[in-house]
Protein backbone atom coordinates (compact mmCIF):
# COMPACT_ATOMS: atom_id res chain seq x y z
CA UNK A 1 0.00 0.00 0.00
CA UNK A 2 0.95 3.18 -0.77
CA UNK A 3 1.08 6.18 1.34
CA UNK A 4 2.51 9.07 -0.35
CA UNK A 5 1.25 12.59 -1.30
CA UNK A 6 0.27 14.08 -4.82
CA UNK A 7 -0.02 17.05 -6.07
CA UNK A 8 -3.57 17.17 -6.32
CA UNK A 9 -4.24 15.10 -3.11
CA UNK A 10 -2.05 17.92 -1.43
CA UNK A 11 -3.85 20.96 -3.10
CA UNK A 12 -6.61 19.60 -1.42
CA UNK A 13 -5.43 19.19 2.42
CA UNK A 14 -3.78 22.49 1.79
CA UNK A 15 -6.45 24.79 4.30
CA UNK A 16 -6.54 22.28 6.45
CA UNK A 17 -2.97 21.74 6.77
CA UNK A 18 -2.39 25.34 7.23
CA UNK A 19 -4.99 25.60 9.84
CA UNK A 20 -3.70 22.90 11.99
CA UNK A 21 -0.35 23.86 11.58
CA UNK A 22 -1.49 27.64 12.87
CA UNK A 23 -3.35 26.28 15.71
CA UNK A 24 -0.89 23.80 16.90
CA UNK A 25 1.92 26.23 16.39
CA UNK A 26 0.01 28.94 18.64
CA UNK A 27 -0.72 26.19 21.44
CA UNK A 28 2.98 25.42 21.56
CA UNK A 29 3.88 29.20 22.01
CA UNK A 30 1.13 29.59 24.92
CA UNK A 31 2.35 26.68 26.49
CA UNK A 32 5.77 27.61 26.29
CA UNK A 33 5.08 31.00 27.95
CA UNK A 34 2.44 30.80 30.28
CA UNK A 35 3.07 30.01 33.95
CA UNK A 36 0.30 26.90 34.00
CA UNK A 37 2.11 25.52 31.20
CA UNK A 38 4.00 22.47 33.68
CA UNK A 39 0.58 22.36 34.86
CA UNK A 40 -1.18 21.79 31.35
CA UNK A 41 1.19 19.87 30.53
CA UNK A 42 0.71 17.42 33.04
CA UNK A 43 -2.74 17.46 33.09
CA UNK A 44 -3.10 16.78 29.06
CA UNK A 45 -1.83 13.05 30.22
CA UNK A 46 -5.06 11.82 31.70
CA UNK A 47 -7.01 13.87 29.14
CA UNK A 48 -5.70 12.05 25.89
CA UNK A 49 -5.46 8.51 28.10
CA UNK A 50 -9.20 8.32 28.66
CA UNK A 51 -9.57 10.00 24.78
CA UNK A 52 -7.80 7.03 23.28
CA UNK A 53 -10.30 4.40 25.72
CA UNK A 54 -12.96 6.71 23.93
CA UNK A 55 -11.40 6.94 20.35
CA UNK A 56 -11.55 3.13 20.75
CA UNK A 57 -15.40 2.77 22.01
CA UNK A 58 -14.80 2.57 25.62
CA UNK A 59 -15.63 4.87 28.69
CA UNK A 60 -12.58 5.90 31.04
CA UNK A 61 -13.91 8.93 33.61
CA UNK A 62 -11.21 10.71 33.85
CA UNK A 63 -11.64 10.89 37.81
CA UNK A 64 -11.34 7.09 38.13
CA UNK A 65 -7.95 7.45 36.04
CA UNK A 66 -6.51 10.34 38.83
CA UNK A 67 -7.56 8.17 41.44
CA UNK A 68 -5.88 4.93 40.29
CA UNK A 69 -2.89 6.61 39.32
CA UNK A 70 -2.41 7.76 42.75
CA UNK A 71 -3.55 4.20 44.11
CA UNK A 72 -6.43 5.20 45.65
CA UNK A 73 -9.20 3.51 43.97
CA UNK A 74 -12.77 3.61 45.13
CA UNK A 75 -13.90 0.12 44.00
CA UNK A 76 -11.45 -2.63 41.65
CA UNK A 77 -10.22 -1.38 38.66
CA UNK A 78 -12.01 -2.07 35.18
CA UNK A 79 -9.86 -3.58 32.09
CA UNK A 80 -10.75 -0.61 30.63
CA UNK A 81 -9.09 1.54 33.15
CA UNK A 82 -6.19 -0.88 33.43
CA UNK A 83 -5.74 -0.10 29.47
CA UNK A 84 -6.12 4.16 30.48
CA UNK A 85 -3.45 3.56 32.47
CA UNK A 86 -1.08 1.98 30.28
CA UNK A 87 -1.66 4.77 28.19
CA UNK A 88 -1.06 7.53 30.59
CA UNK A 89 2.27 5.77 31.74
CA UNK A 90 3.26 5.41 27.90
CA UNK A 91 2.74 9.30 27.63
CA UNK A 92 4.92 9.79 30.63
CA UNK A 93 7.62 7.50 29.63
CA UNK A 94 8.04 9.53 26.02
CA UNK A 95 7.73 13.19 27.47
CA UNK A 96 10.71 12.02 29.89
CA UNK A 97 12.77 10.85 26.76
CA UNK A 98 14.47 12.12 24.42
CA UNK A 99 11.99 13.87 21.29
CA UNK A 100 12.83 11.25 18.67
CA UNK A 101 13.55 8.22 21.32
CA UNK A 102 9.83 6.78 20.87
CA UNK A 103 10.53 6.64 17.33
CA UNK A 104 13.68 4.91 17.27
CA UNK A 105 14.66 1.06 17.05
CA UNK A 106 15.07 1.11 21.30
CA UNK A 107 12.00 3.48 22.06
CA UNK A 108 9.74 1.35 19.93
CA UNK A 109 11.08 -1.76 21.18
CA UNK A 110 10.35 -0.65 25.40
CA UNK A 111 7.13 0.71 24.42
CA UNK A 112 5.33 -2.39 22.78
CA UNK A 113 7.40 -4.82 25.38
CA UNK A 114 9.38 -6.25 22.40
CA UNK A 115 12.71 -5.78 24.33
CA UNK A 116 16.11 -5.21 23.04
CA UNK A 117 19.56 -5.20 23.91
CA UNK A 118 20.41 -3.40 27.14
CA UNK A 119 16.61 -3.13 27.64
CA UNK A 120 14.31 -4.54 30.25
CA UNK A 121 11.59 -7.23 29.00
CA UNK A 122 8.31 -6.62 30.21
CA UNK A 123 6.05 -9.70 30.23
CA UNK A 124 2.92 -8.39 29.67
CA UNK A 125 1.83 -6.65 26.14
CA UNK A 126 -0.51 -4.24 27.58
CA UNK A 127 2.30 -2.56 30.20
CA UNK A 128 4.93 0.05 29.35
CA UNK A 129 8.48 -0.94 29.88
CA UNK A 130 10.22 0.84 32.61
CA UNK A 131 14.09 1.40 33.06
CA UNK A 132 15.79 -0.84 35.15
CA UNK A 133 17.05 0.19 38.33
CA UNK A 134 20.05 -0.74 40.92
CA UNK A 135 19.17 -3.40 43.26
CA UNK A 136 19.98 -0.56 45.79
CA UNK A 137 17.06 1.99 44.19
CA UNK A 138 14.51 -1.30 43.38
CA UNK A 139 14.75 -2.14 47.47
CA UNK A 140 13.75 1.09 48.78
CA UNK A 141 11.12 1.64 46.18
CA UNK A 142 9.53 -1.66 47.20
CA UNK A 143 10.03 -0.56 51.75
CA UNK A 144 7.69 2.82 50.10
CA UNK A 145 5.25 1.17 47.47
CA UNK A 146 2.07 -0.16 48.66
CA UNK A 147 1.68 -3.87 47.99
CA UNK A 148 5.14 -4.56 47.03
CA UNK A 149 5.24 -8.15 48.10
CA UNK A 150 1.70 -9.43 45.94
CA UNK A 151 3.24 -7.01 42.49
CA UNK A 152 6.54 -9.18 43.18
CA UNK A 153 4.67 -12.05 43.24
CA UNK A 154 2.66 -11.11 40.24
CA UNK A 155 5.63 -9.64 38.29
CA UNK A 156 7.40 -13.60 39.12
CA UNK A 157 4.05 -15.51 37.33
CA UNK A 158 4.28 -12.44 34.13
CA UNK A 159 7.70 -13.62 33.97
CA UNK A 160 6.87 -17.63 33.77
CA UNK A 161 4.19 -16.88 31.41
CA UNK A 162 6.49 -15.04 29.04
CA UNK A 163 8.87 -18.02 29.28
CA UNK A 164 6.22 -19.97 27.98
CA UNK A 165 5.37 -17.95 25.39
CA UNK A 166 9.05 -17.27 23.97
CA UNK A 167 9.35 -21.13 24.05
CA UNK A 168 6.21 -21.32 21.57
CA UNK A 169 7.12 -18.84 19.36
CA UNK A 170 10.40 -20.08 18.55
CA UNK A 171 12.14 -16.97 20.28
CA UNK A 172 13.90 -19.24 23.06
CA UNK A 173 14.80 -22.61 22.74
CA UNK A 174 12.55 -25.68 24.55
CA UNK A 175 16.61 -27.19 25.11
CA UNK A 176 17.53 -24.09 27.48
CA UNK A 177 14.93 -25.06 29.63
CA UNK A 178 12.98 -27.96 31.20
CA UNK A 179 10.52 -26.04 33.13
CA UNK A 180 7.96 -25.44 31.02
CA UNK A 181 6.71 -27.12 28.02
CA UNK A 182 5.98 -25.36 25.18
CA UNK A 183 1.78 -25.69 24.00
CA UNK A 184 1.55 -27.41 20.37
CA UNK A 185 -0.69 -25.92 17.56
CA UNK A 186 -2.88 -28.49 17.77
CA UNK A 187 -3.78 -27.66 21.20
CA UNK A 188 -3.96 -24.17 20.59
CA UNK A 189 -6.94 -24.42 18.43
CA UNK A 190 -8.08 -20.56 18.71
CA UNK A 191 -4.68 -19.19 18.68
CA UNK A 192 -4.46 -17.60 21.90
CA UNK A 193 -0.75 -17.79 22.23
CA UNK A 194 0.32 -16.48 19.01
CA UNK A 195 -1.31 -15.63 15.64
CA UNK A 196 0.87 -17.04 12.58
CA UNK A 197 -0.89 -14.82 10.53
CA UNK A 198 -0.42 -11.92 11.76
CA UNK A 199 3.67 -10.86 12.20
CA UNK A 200 3.58 -7.68 14.49
CA UNK A 201 7.22 -7.18 13.91
CA UNK A 202 6.78 -7.50 10.10
CA UNK A 203 3.89 -4.84 10.06
CA UNK A 204 5.92 -2.42 12.66
CA UNK A 205 8.52 -2.65 10.59
CA UNK A 206 6.38 -2.11 7.36
CA UNK A 207 5.25 1.16 9.42
CA UNK A 208 8.97 2.31 10.23
CA UNK A 209 9.59 2.54 6.36
CA UNK A 210 6.74 5.04 5.90
CA UNK A 211 8.91 7.37 8.59
CA UNK A 212 11.04 8.65 5.90
CA UNK A 213 7.91 9.93 3.78
CA UNK A 214 6.56 11.55 7.26
CA UNK A 215 10.04 13.29 7.69
CA UNK A 216 9.79 15.15 4.64
CA UNK A 217 6.65 16.21 4.71
CA UNK A 218 5.61 19.29 7.29
CA UNK A 219 5.74 18.24 10.80
CA UNK A 220 1.30 18.17 10.75
CA UNK A 221 1.26 16.40 7.20
CA UNK A 222 3.61 14.15 8.36
CA UNK A 223 2.37 13.26 11.50
CA UNK A 224 -1.20 12.31 10.45
CA UNK A 225 0.68 10.38 7.30
CA UNK A 226 1.90 8.17 9.93
CA UNK A 227 -1.51 8.39 11.32
CA UNK A 228 -3.13 6.69 8.74
CA UNK A 229 -0.25 4.10 8.02
CA UNK A 230 -1.06 2.75 11.43
CA UNK A 231 -4.67 2.79 11.80
CA UNK A 232 -4.27 0.91 7.92
CA UNK A 233 -1.13 -1.60 9.18
CA UNK A 234 -2.33 -2.26 12.54
CA UNK A 235 1.03 -3.18 13.68
CA UNK A 236 -0.05 -4.03 17.58
CA UNK A 237 -3.30 -6.13 18.59
CA UNK A 238 -3.09 -5.39 22.08
CA UNK A 239 -1.92 -1.39 21.90
CA UNK A 240 -3.14 0.00 18.84
CA UNK A 241 -3.82 3.44 20.93
CA UNK A 242 0.29 3.68 20.71
CA UNK A 243 -0.13 5.42 16.88
CA UNK A 244 -1.69 8.38 18.13
CA UNK A 245 1.28 8.93 20.84
CA UNK A 246 3.64 8.20 18.31
CA UNK A 247 2.04 10.89 16.45
CA UNK A 248 2.50 13.24 19.17
CA UNK A 249 6.32 12.07 19.46
CA UNK A 250 6.87 12.86 15.90
CA UNK A 251 5.78 16.48 16.30
CA UNK A 252 7.47 16.69 19.34
CA UNK A 253 10.65 15.38 17.32
CA UNK A 254 10.37 17.93 14.56
CA UNK A 255 10.23 20.88 16.75
CA UNK A 256 6.92 21.58 15.96
CA UNK A 257 5.58 20.96 19.36
CA UNK A 258 7.96 21.39 22.08
CA UNK A 259 6.48 22.69 25.39
CA UNK A 260 4.47 18.98 26.01
CA UNK A 261 3.35 16.48 24.43
CA UNK A 262 0.63 17.12 22.42
CA UNK A 263 -2.56 15.58 22.67
CA UNK A 264 -4.28 13.97 19.70
CA UNK A 265 -6.74 11.34 21.08
CA UNK A 266 -8.28 14.83 22.70
CA UNK A 267 -9.03 16.21 19.47
CA UNK A 268 -9.54 12.57 17.53
CA UNK A 269 -12.81 12.74 19.83
CA UNK A 270 -14.66 15.11 18.47
CA UNK A 271 -14.44 14.37 14.88
CA UNK A 272 -17.23 11.50 14.09
CA UNK A 273 -16.34 8.01 13.50
CA UNK A 274 -17.89 8.04 9.75
CA UNK A 275 -15.14 10.49 8.96
CA UNK A 276 -12.35 9.20 10.69
CA UNK A 277 -12.89 5.84 9.11
CA UNK A 278 -14.49 6.50 6.00
CA UNK A 279 -13.22 4.45 2.89
CA UNK A 280 -11.89 7.76 0.93
CA UNK A 281 -8.25 8.17 1.74
CA UNK A 282 -8.41 12.15 1.63
CA UNK A 283 -11.69 12.01 3.83
CA UNK A 284 -9.65 10.58 6.72
CA UNK A 285 -6.72 12.73 6.23
CA UNK A 286 -9.11 15.48 6.55
CA UNK A 287 -10.25 14.44 9.70
CA UNK A 288 -7.33 13.74 10.98
CA UNK A 289 -6.07 17.25 10.30
CA UNK A 290 -9.34 18.96 11.88
CA UNK A 291 -8.62 16.74 14.93
CA UNK A 292 -5.26 18.39 15.22
CA UNK A 293 -6.57 21.44 14.78
CA UNK A 294 -10.16 21.00 17.48
CA UNK A 295 -7.46 19.07 19.81
CA UNK A 296 -4.93 22.80 19.39
CA UNK A 297 -8.02 24.83 19.69
CA UNK A 298 -9.49 23.34 23.07
CA UNK A 299 -6.15 23.35 24.59
CA UNK A 300 -5.87 26.78 23.96
CA UNK A 301 -9.59 27.22 25.98
CA UNK A 302 -8.11 24.95 28.62
CA UNK A 303 -4.66 27.17 28.95
CA UNK A 304 -6.70 30.38 29.47
CA UNK A 305 -9.17 28.19 32.12
CA UNK A 306 -6.20 27.45 33.97
CA UNK A 307 -4.52 31.26 33.67
CA UNK A 308 -7.93 32.54 35.27
CA UNK A 309 -7.70 29.63 38.14
CA UNK A 310 -4.43 30.56 38.71
CA UNK A 311 -4.92 34.23 39.37
CA UNK A 312 -8.01 33.59 41.69
CA UNK A 313 -5.92 31.37 44.06
CA UNK A 314 -2.71 33.83 44.14
CA UNK A 315 -5.32 36.34 45.05
CA UNK A 316 -5.45 33.72 48.32
CA UNK A 317 -1.90 33.19 49.26
CA UNK A 318 -0.58 36.70 48.11
CA UNK A 319 1.34 38.32 51.28
CA UNK A 320 1.17 34.96 52.90
CA UNK A 321 4.46 33.81 54.76
CA UNK A 322 7.39 31.95 52.54
CA UNK A 323 6.80 28.75 53.63
CA UNK A 324 3.26 28.42 53.15
CA UNK A 325 2.23 25.42 51.26
CA UNK A 326 -0.41 27.02 49.40
CA UNK A 327 1.91 27.96 46.13
CA UNK A 328 2.66 24.07 46.24
CA UNK A 329 -0.72 23.32 46.81
CA UNK A 330 -1.90 25.32 43.59
CA UNK A 331 0.59 24.03 41.20
CA UNK A 332 -0.70 20.55 42.08
CA UNK A 333 -3.96 21.70 41.63
CA UNK A 334 -2.93 22.54 38.26
CA UNK A 335 -1.08 19.44 37.83
CA UNK A 336 -4.20 16.95 37.57
CA UNK A 337 -7.98 17.25 36.51
CA UNK A 338 -9.22 16.29 40.43
CA UNK A 339 -7.62 16.19 43.65
CA UNK A 340 -8.60 14.34 46.87
CA UNK A 341 -8.18 15.34 50.48
CA UNK A 342 -5.50 12.15 50.66
CA UNK A 343 -4.32 13.19 47.26
CA UNK A 344 -2.90 16.68 48.74
CA UNK A 345 -2.13 15.06 52.35
CA UNK A 346 0.00 12.49 50.24
CA UNK A 347 1.60 15.08 47.79
CA UNK A 348 2.37 18.08 50.57
CA UNK A 349 3.35 15.35 53.59
CA UNK A 350 0.61 16.93 55.82
CA UNK A 351 -2.42 15.45 57.32
CA UNK A 352 -5.54 15.33 56.06
CA UNK A 353 -7.22 18.00 58.42
CA UNK A 354 -4.77 20.05 57.16
CA UNK A 355 -5.37 19.07 53.70
CA UNK A 356 -8.53 20.21 54.14
CA UNK A 357 -7.90 23.64 55.35
CA UNK A 358 -5.57 24.61 53.16
CA UNK A 359 -8.07 23.83 50.59
CA UNK A 360 -10.74 26.14 52.11
CA UNK A 361 -8.07 28.34 52.46
CA UNK A 362 -7.15 28.59 48.76
CA UNK A 363 -10.99 28.56 47.40
CA UNK A 364 -11.24 25.63 44.60
CA UNK A 365 -14.18 24.41 43.83
CA UNK A 366 -16.10 21.36 45.32
CA UNK A 367 -16.83 18.72 42.36
CA UNK A 368 -18.68 15.85 44.14
CA UNK A 369 -21.30 17.48 46.07
CA UNK A 370 -20.69 14.95 48.66
CA UNK A 371 -20.14 14.99 52.40
CA UNK A 372 -17.31 12.11 52.61
CA UNK A 373 -14.82 11.49 50.12
CA UNK A 374 -15.20 14.83 48.26
CA UNK A 375 -12.85 15.44 45.34
CA UNK A 376 -11.54 19.35 43.75
CA UNK A 377 -10.97 20.56 41.04
CA UNK A 378 -10.92 23.39 38.06
CA UNK A 379 -13.92 23.51 35.90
Amino acid sequence: MRYDIDSVMLQTLLSAVTAAEDAVARLDERVLRSPVGEGFAERSHFFDAAGALWVAGELVHVEDLVLHDAHMDSRAPTHELTIAHSVLRARRRIWTGEPAWALGSSGLATLTATGGEGEGKVPDAKSVAVPLESDGEAEAEDEDRPLAAEMAEIDALLARSQKLLDIHTGKTPASETTAVTPTRRNEDPLGLLGDDEWDEEQRLAEWRSVQPLADSLPPVLGAIILFEAWERIEPLRRQHWLGGLLVASHLRARGKVASHLFSFYGGLKLVRHERRRARDRVTRLQAFLEAMHLGAVAGLKEIDRLSLARTQMELRFRGRRSNSSLPELADFILSRPMVSAAMIARHLRITPRGALNLVNEIGIREITGRGRYRAWGII
